[in-house]
């Protein structure tokens, strides 16, 4: 743990891991929003330019007040339960499985196009697999090739920039103008704007990854990210999308250059090495997209695992800190699913645009209910209640013009694909998250159908007894302020809803000379006869509480800050919550 404390990343690292991601997207939703838009493609993207700046602010906010891995996860679980975090955390783990599956094939293809000689599932497994021994290696070492991709990529769309801009001088905007004046996408301004917004929305993907690992970044450095990420998003893509509506025919572009297009724009205004460079950088920052992936699931699971939603088997790390069998566990999914789709991942699509855009809503809502019930919390940045119900509804217009769209010719529709996909993840995280329960029903059925032979079954009885008694047998702590009798009763509400347990410590820290409050001990015996099944257990210590404090407890009673609680802090408490090494809010 002391190598991940001090190896942090900076401003350009962890700008470079998330960027790569949404940067990449220039490469297809250019074409995309020409398609459904058409030559108000640019206005379009700069719509989208606006709703991730109201998502600065969103983001800069729960991750400012809860400095924790997870994103839309770690939000909701302080705000919320801890089936609706599991929720988010399913969408999220499906975006980004969508996201380095296609990225990975779609570089693969790119390479094929300079060197036919590549046969792309075999190459696309082998980048999937160097992206994930880069990631085991670790964080420090994967984000030094991140940052190589991400200024090759920068510099590639500066050279590819320039180039188009030389070539209109010389040559003049006749190509926008005919593009201009052509019948609009949808037969309506306001249903090209729609759908164009709609489709490209899916241009800022990516830009939830950096929040998925901010205990990896040094202080102050995520909002820097945030800011980075919104600036080259704004600036590039409406562009590119400009330049490419100057340079070729709408027509044109629907049928002939949809994954090739930033390519073509090079080819026209700066010859074949253009061309070349900028396929070149296709197949890199694409694959970067893969290590962000990698890097931001890492980061969701670890939390997820330290939840207990998890079996805790994944927690072990290796020397350099990484959590190896979480990579390898997602890089056997992404591999899985290359093979399930026989490689024509573009049926991954609904997946990724319908899972991506409910993160974005789920994380909005997270903020409304870190407003509502963490009011207290210390956080640097707040954003307000007017741009947050634009965001969430900017999201629900995407959403539902993705929903609407035509699919793809011979796919099904998105939302088909996204539930297809979703839906066995669901269940997976449902049946961890009430494992009892279904350990309890397998019980009762073996009960059931061995009555003529028990005897012969009863170890199974013993054995699925033993895993439920090992699960149950982890303790909880909540750190107590004097709390009522009502907060102590929504505490134990809290747990049972949420945590299998049978022990339950309510710890009350206190200064030198101060005494227990004294309804404390009668408001546990009233709460302990309301739930005689949890042992609840009060400790006074004399002390002072915080991160040290929390530490020494860890150690000494074998219990992870995860599976400790305190309530909402207030403006004068001395500690950023991310001091206290995962301890959760829930009151």
């Amino acid at each position: 743990m002391k190598n991940r404390s001090i190896n942090k990343l900076s401003e350009l690292p962890s700008t470079a891991i998330s960027g790569n991601d949404i940067s990449s997207s220039v490469l297809y939703v250019c074409a995309l929003s020409i398609i459904y838009a058409g030559q108000f493609a640019w206005i379009t993207l700069l719509i989208v330019a606006f709703v991730l700046f109201l998502f600065r602010k969103i983001y800069a906010e729960v991750v400012g007040a809860l400095p924790l891995n997870g994103g839309a996860y770690n939000a909701l679980l302080n705000t919320t339960s801890k089936r609706t975090a599991s929720f988010a955390a399913t969408l999220t783990i499906l975006s980004y499985m969508a996201t380095s599956v296609i990225s990975a094939n779609e570089a693969m293809h790119y390479l094929h196009n300079i060197f036919p000689i590549v046969e792309v599932i075999i190459a696309t497994i082998i980048l999937l697999s160097l992206f994930a021994v880069l990631t085991i290696i670790g964080l420090t070492e994967s984000s030094k090739v991140a940052v190589g991709i991400f200024i090759f990529h920068i510099f590639s769309m500066i050279i590819l920039s320039f180039s188009i801009i030389f070539f209109l001088v010389q040559n003049g905007l006749d190509i926008f103008v005919q593009n201009w004046h052509s019948p609009v996408a949808g037969g309506s301004i306001w249903m090209a704007i729609f759908f164009g917004f709609s489709a490209s929305m899916l241009g800022i993907s990516g830009f939830e990854s950096s929040a998925n690992f901010v205990e990896e970044q040094e202080k102050g450095v995520f909002p820097k990210t945030l800011r980075n990420m919104w600036f080259l998003v704004s600036v590039l893509n409406p562009l590119m999308a400009f330049f490419a509506l100057s340079l070729v025919p709408i027509p044109e572009v629907k049928a002939l250059y949809e994954n090739t297009l930033l390519s073509h724009l090079g080819e026209i205004s700066g010859g074949n090495w253009v061309a070349i460079l900028i396929s070149i950088d296709a197949v890199l920052v694409l694959s970067g997209a893969v290590l962000t992936s990698f890097v931001g699931v890492s980061g969701l699971l670890e939390r997820m695992t330290l939840d207990r939603i998890l079996p805790l088997y994944f927690l072990k790390k290796n020397k350099r800190g990484s959590s190896h069998r979480i990579i390898i566990l997602f890089l056997l999914l992404n591999i899985s699913v290359l093979f399930i789709t026989h490689g024509k991942v573009t049926i991954l699509a609904g997946v990724y645009t319908i899972s991506f855009l409910s993160v974005m809503a789920l994380f909005a809502i997270g903020n409304a209910f870190l407003k509502i019930k963490r009011a207290k919390l210390p956080r640097p940045e707040v954003a307000s209640w007017i741009s947050l119900f634009v965001a969430l509804a900017a999201v629900g217009i995407a959403l539902f013009g993705n929903i609407r769209m035509e699919p793809a010719k011979d796919l099904p529709s998105n939302v088909s694909i996204f539930f297809e996909y979703s839906i066995p993840a669901i269940i997976l995280v449902f049946i961890m998250l009430n494992r009892i329960s279904f350990l309890k029903f397998l019980m009762s059925t073996i009960h059931y159908l061995s009555r003529p032979f028990i005897k012969n079954v009863k170890f199974l009885d013993n054995f699925i007894l033993n895993i439920i008694k090992q699960i149950n047998s982890q303790q909880f702590v909540f750190f107590t302020r004097g709390d009522n009798i009502v907060n102590l009763n929504r505490v134990m509400l809290y747990i049972l809803n949420n945590e299998h347990t049978r022990r339950v410590k309510i710890v009350s820290v206190l200064r030198p000379g101060e005494n227990v409050a004294e309804n404390l001990d009668s408001d546990i015996r009233v709460i302990s006869r309301l739930y005689p099944k949890i042992k609840i257990e009060l400790v006074t210590l004399e002390g002072k509480f915080g991160p040290e404090l929390i530490k020494e407890l860890s150690v000494k009673w074998k219990i992870l800050p995860n599976f400790m609680f305190i309530g909402s802090p207030g403006d004068k408490f001395p500690y950023h919550v991310e001091e206290l090494g995962g301890v959760r809010l829930i009151i």
